[in-house]
């Protein structure tokens, strides 16, 4: 399979990646040369079209020999000059020559499925693409760095041993050197298995600060018609993303730009203009608007006693903060300056800064609160069979976050640790 890795032409470079069996042949085919480039080392290389070997571009070639590759396969990449003719040409010869385009995030599917990466990192990897702050970078970077990954198999490998221990003990409770089942259970409870409900409890505390930073903190703009909403978003925005005219209405529906509030990420809404009307479809609008803003992080209120006064080009007040309201111009830029740093400090506080959290998506979050809310579960019980199987389902919903899951490794644990086999 082929795809071009790098943005849509016309580019300087365009990169086209390959991964599959048989990539290694379409390269030396490709290139008119039976000799590879020396692995994860890049040569300049003619591309020719296969049908009558005409060269198609001069390119850095790349291979990728497997399983030490980001796929787990062999792979390869042509870096060929950007433009639209010549990837489109290099991406017919590599069809010509066998290839397949590649599906959508295939090439991370199967890094998956050769375990070069988990289902966190898997994820991280798509935050990562679509970070627009510093902190969503960082944060991404953080858990396809494995963060998670290493933090849930701590916690699992944790279940497995107590496992594996209680297990022990009720198969083996007649031998001598073995304590009751009953009283290690007991033991259980006193020690290691609060303490893995403690920190799988901590994770979970940084959930919600982990959304945040993920979907940005909600801002929304509201106000009556003809308030400057609209103008304000423009100018807060940098570019024209809401139509501004002098007629009232004419916001329909709810406006999402995305801001990056000294590094830290927001969504601003630019609302439908609050009153009453009869038409049906601004009426939509509004019903939407108040829907919308009342879910927000914040209300910049535009309207009468609102928090923001706006259009004070026109009033001759001056800008800045007086008598607990903001007042500005959207329209000239007079004390956006203010409301800029004012929205940075706000959300510095409600999104703490130091070590990015752990659990950063909700389906994390709710796999974790399944195992912790076994592990609890298990806390309860003073019968060792059942305590036994609240912990085998807590390390199932670890199995599942990261997709690996591995009944007989219970097993292994056992004869591993204890020399009691027949």
């Amino acid at each position: 399979m082929f795809a071009l890795s790098s943005g849509p032409p016309p580019a300087g470079v365009a990169v086209i990646r390959l991964s599959g069996t048989g990539v290694f042949d379409i390269v030396r085919r490709i290139t008119g040369s039976r000799r590879l480039p020396p692995a994860r080392e890049a040569r300049l290389r003619t591309l020719y079209r296969p049908a009558d070997h005409a060269p198609l571009d001069q390119a850095l070639v790349l291979i990728f020999p497997g399983p030490n590759s980001f796929t787990g396969e062999d792979s390869a990449e042509l870096h060929c000059h950007g433009s639209p003719a010549t990837v489109s040409a290099v991406q017919a010869a590599l069809s010509a020559l066998g290839a397949r385009p590649a599906e959508a995030g295939e090439f991370t599917r199967r890094a998956f499925e050769s375990g070069r990466l988990d289902l966190t990192q898997v994820e991280a990897l798509s935050d990562l693409i679509a970070a627009e702050t510093d902190l969503q970078r960082d944060q991404a970077l953080a858990q396809a760095g494995g963060r998670l990954r290493d933090l849930a198999e701590s916690w699992r490998d944790q279940l497995v041993a107590l496992m594996a221990d209680i297990e022990a003990q009720l198969d083996f409770s007649d031998e001598g050197d073995v304590e009751s089942a009953g009283t290690h259970a007991e033991a259980l409870r006193a020690g290691p298995l609060a303490a893995l409900a403690a920190s799988m409890a901590t994770a979970l505390e940084g959930a919600a600060i982990a959304e945040r930073i993920r979907h940005g903190l909600v801002i929304a703009v509201t106000g009556p018609p003809n308030a400057g909403k609209s103008s304000l978003i423009n100018s807060l925005a940098r570019r024209d993303v809401a139509i501004v005219t002098p007629h009232a209405g004419t916001t329909r529906d709810v406006i999402e730009v995305h801001l990056d509030l000294g590094g830290l990420p927001a969504l601003l809404l630019d609302t439908a203009g609050l009153r009453e009307t009869e038409d049906p479809i601004e009426a939509e609008g509004i019903a939407r608007a108040r829907a919308r803003a009342s879910t927000a992080d914040l209300v910049l209120d535009l309207g009468p006693g609102g928090n923001v006064v706006n259009r004070i080009d026109e009033s001759g007040d001056a800008p800045g903060f007086h008598s607990g309201r903001l007042h500005i111009s959207a329209r000239t830029g007079a004390g956006l300056p203010e409301l800029e740093a004012w929205l940075a400090d706000w959300a510095s506080a409600r999104i703490p800064s130091g070590e990015p959290p752990a659990v950063t998506t909700a389906r994390q979050q709710h796999l974790i609160e399944a195992a912790l809310e076994a592990v609890r579960s298990a806390l309860l019980h003073r019968d060792p069979v059942l305590m036994a199987e609240d912990l085998r389902t807590a390390a199932h919903a670890l199995g599942r976050l990261s997709g690996r899951i591995d009944p007989e490794v219970v097993l292994g644990a056992i004869f591993s640790r204890f020399c009691i086999g027949k």
